[in-house]
């Protein structure tokens, strides 16, 4: 009997052992799964993921010459219209518009730690319809440039939420990186560059420009594409059919007179801090007009012709496929859109309203775009 009892309280203390060897795996296995988790919630994402979630491929805002077709426009309304939707052309990367309307009061998401959210250094400000989704998209291939993908807004709609606020919305960048921004419609703005010259007076400047005559047609058929009961072009751009007097309010020409836009913000920066980058030769020459670009910003020389390859049937370059991805970045069906059919003295006019404007802002810029 005395032996039956030994047995038992061996065999007991057996099972308390076992069970104290499992609960003691168990403490252990969460105190790791913990550990683990931490670490990877702390690692650093890929750097040059670039906020992929807000970035559209407007890439060149159809700076080519389109084919025309005849318009109907019966109605009325003139108000310019958002970017237009974008539709992926087969085996090619597209990224819908509404990725990059994202809501910009709440922030853009960090992919990381890493770094910290700075005041940009250089800002795209302009102009619209004249490249400059093309030329962000471009410079976000170097890895010494992170950029917002969405357009802030901030120095012409949302001045009033702070600097702050406008410093939270840039991405986090590490010691050597440059942070940067592109909303086109600054260049036009009357406040903005006072505040941006309050916010860094040494803040480098980029401005896309583009034969003003060919950028209005291409920014009243953004406007159609929106609103297909917009009048006709002509109707927009002339106050009197019969005196042929340009109509300067409408925006889509007020846009095209860079000489005095430019006063405007040369009122605030020295012109050393300005970049002028054509539109056409982004187009027909994106390698070198992307050297210049990344001088100016004293960038090293990455993004090259390596890059780029030429779309006959968009007749625009597109970036080369990235890294691990097996489609090549490039426009949507929505760029490139055909333009409508514009009578010649029409075109004529806005012609030779331009040409004193342009060639005053040749000498401002000190540069010949060759419009005339």
């Amino acid at each position: 009997m005395g032996c039956g009892g030994c047995r038992v309280r061996f065999n007991f203390g057996k099972v308390l052992s076992k069970v104290s060897v499992f609960f003691t795996m168990v403490l252990i296995f969460t105190y790791f799964f913990y550990c683990l988790t931490g670490i990877c919630d702390s690692a650093p994402r890929a750097l040059y993921s670039q906020q992929a979630s807000h970035r559209d491929y407007d890439i060149l805002d159809d700076l080519r010459q389109p084919p025309r077709v005849s318009p109907d426009a019966p109605s009325q309304n003139r108000t310019a219209s958002a970017d237009a939707e974008q539709v992926g052309a087969p085996g090619q990367h597209q990224i819908p518009d509404s990725a990059k309307e994202s809501d910009l009061s709440s922030g853009i998401p960090v992919s990381n730690t890493f770094g910290s959210k700075r005041f940009p250094q250089a800002i795209i400000i302009g102009v619209k319809k004249g490249g400059t989704r093309a030329l962000l998209e471009f410079l976000r291939i170097h890895p010494d440039v992170r950029a917002v993908g969405a357009e802030p807004h901030f120095f012409d709609r949302f001045y009033d939420k702070g600097l702050e606020w406008y410093r939270n919305l840039m991405p986090r960048t590490l010691d050597g990186q440059i942070t940067m921004e592109k909303t086109p419609s600054y260049f036009v703005t009357k406040e903005a560059p006072s505040r941006v010259c309050t916010m860094n007076s040494q803040t480098k400047l980029i401005v896309v420009v583009r034969d003003p005559v060919t950028r209005a047609v291409s920014d009243y058929t953004q406007t159609l594409s929106k609103n297909p009961g917009l009048p006709s072009f002509q109707s927009l751009a002339l106050k009197n059919s019969s005196l042929g007097l340009i109509d300067t309010t409408w925006s889509a020409v007020r846009i095209g007179l860079y000489a005095k836009h430019l006063e405007n913000w040369l009122q605030h920066f020295p012109l050393s801090h300005f970049l002028f980058v054509s539109g056409e030769r982004l187009v027909s020459d994106p390698s070198g007009e992307m050297g210049r670009v990344q001088d100016f910003l004293g960038l090293k020389r990455v993004v090259s012709d390596k890059h780029f390859y030429f779309n006959q049937t968009k007749g625009f370059p597109c970036l080369k496929k990235p890294e691990g991805s097996s489609r090549p970045r490039c426009l949507g069906k929505s760029k490139g859109r055909p333009h409508p059919q514009i009578p010649s003295e029409v075109l004529q006019k806005l012609r030779d309203f331009y040409r004193p404007f342009n060639h005053r802002f040749y000498e401002m810029s000190g540069q010949d775009f060759g419009w005339d």
